[in-house]
């Protein structure tokens, strides 16, 4: 069905104060799809609705809603509710809801949740924003090598519910070192006698809980995981992290890096949550940096003067020159970015990239050149030294970008910056400045 039908069936039976017929239609429909509808809804309606859902439903409602709703229901529900829709989280979930919120909502949660719950929450606050202990969750199955597919499968049955996932069985001995993991399927296949200790699968893949989010992303996506477990310093499980909250991370992090490539600095809120002035400083520290840096560009073809009086064909096709070159950069850069995010380009690699991409200028550059020959030629009138000049100078500039688009990337992540800034803002400027000077040296030298 629509979800515009679904919409205004919803709204009608809301405005009608018809709330049995609301909870049973939204019972039928995915906690996201109900979140994504709550989302348009004033404070009193919020409230309304989110009450009208069981309480199994509204804590995984709540765990897709953003921090605003969020916000508003803590301000709006008592303590004996936010104590239940705490009961009812995923502690992963909890976590992050706690994250979003004010440090006074916060101490008012943590005071209506029992000492267990809170001394949990309390320990994954500490860790550091963005690592692995901040995204993990303890919902998982635990296992020991003594035992069988039976028991194991009578555990699932009895608290599988609760966990977060149970594709996954995690084997751990006696000091809660991880031995290994076993995959769901291998355990349904098995006989009910057969030990657990001879399913386990080759090799442990984990990561510890202060590696960075970008570290347990990119292993998660090696490896083709649904989830990770993480360890301790001494090797012990500690928690998991699932394929969803991966995805978010991945998510958040494409758009911190495509951000910095326009020259942005990173926002925290969404667009629409965003104030104008806050709009403007992610913008502003850049664009003054390209705007001085144009300076250098300026002062080229202002002591290069006497070379654009000699023809004015010389001046029109700056532009072009230096678009080109900027295109050439930008392409071998964001290939160069997306390969060190996965993992397929290091910084050892820069002389067979860097040998790689000049070749490839060289072919991008000798076609770009007989077009742009033959379209001075026949269409602007050029004299051959004017053509020959621009062409020699656009191939130059070509080979050159891409040279620069190649090498940038990795040498910023060689001294430690992240590579995306070294994407299309700086990229273009020295690029830029680098095609004008080629291009004026090649002018003075076969025309003055």
């Amino acid at each position: 069905m629509d979800w515009d039908v679904i919409k205004d069936k919803l709204d009608n039976l809301l405005g009608q104060g018809r709330y049995g017929l609301l909870r049973g239609a939204m019972m039928m429909l995915n906690p996201v799809d109900i979140a994504n509808y709550m989302k348009d809804l004033d404070p009193e309606k919020l409230l309304l609705v989110f009450r009208v859902l069981p309480k199994d439903m509204s804590a995984e409602v709540f765990s897709y809603m953003d921090a605003d709703q969020r916000e508003t229901l803590v301000n709006s529900i008592g303590d004996a509710e936010i104590t239940s829709l705490i009961s009812e989280m995923f502690v992963d979930d909890a976590v992050d809801f706690l994250e979003e919120l004010p440090a006074n909502a916060v101490k008012r949660v943590l005071q209506n949740t029992d000492p267990q719950t809170r001394l949990i929450i309390n320990q994954f606050l500490k860790y550091p924003e963005n690592s692995a202990g901040s995204l993990m969750t303890i919902e998982y199955c635990e296992f020991t090598p003594d035992m069988n597919v039976r028991d194991a499968l009578r555990i699932i049955k009895e608290t599988g519910v609760d966990k977060e996932t149970v594709y996954t069985l995690y084997l751990v001995d006696g000091q809660r070192k991880l031995l290994g993991t076993i995959p769901l399927h291998k355990v349904l296949v098995s006989s009910e006698d057969t030990l657990l200790s001879r399913l386990v699968d080759p090799g442990i893949i984990s990561v510890t809980t202060l590696d960075d989010q970008e570290v347990v992303a990119d292993t998660v996506r090696k490896y083709h995981m649904l989830s990770i477990p993480v360890v301790d310093g001494e090797g012990r499980l500690v928690g998991i992290i699932t394929s969803d909250d991966i995805m978010d991370v991945i998510e958040e992090e494409n758009t911190e890096d495509f951000e910095k490539m326009s020259g942005l600095a990173p926002a925290e809120e969404s667009y629409f949550k965003t104030g104008l002035f806050r709009l403007a400083g992610n913008r502003l520290p850049w664009l003054l940096i390209l705007m001085f840096t144009s300076i250098l560009s300026g002062a080229i073809i202002s002591r290069f003067e006497s070379v654009l009086a000699v023809n004015i064909l010389l001046s029109a096709t700056i532009p072009m020159l230096m678009d080109s070159g900027g295109n050439c950069g930008q392409q071998a850069s964001t290939l160069m970015i997306r390969g060190m995010a996965l993992g397929e380009v290091k910084f050892r690699d820069l002389p067979r990239v860097l040998w790689t991409e000049i070749r490839v200028g060289l072919i991008v550059g000798v076609v770009m050149s007989v077009f742009t020959f033959a379209r001075l030629m026949l269409l602007n009138r050029a004299g051959l030294d004017i053509a020959l000049v621009i062409t020699v100078s656009l191939f130059a500039t070509v080979v050159l970008a891409k040279g620069i688009g190649c090498t940038l990337p990795l040498l910023a992540q060689r001294v430690g910056f992240d590579p995306a800034l070294a994407a299309s803002p700086l990229i273009t400027t020295l690029v830029d400045a680098s095609s004008l000077f080629l291009y004026f040296s090649i002018a003075t030298k076969f025309i003055l």
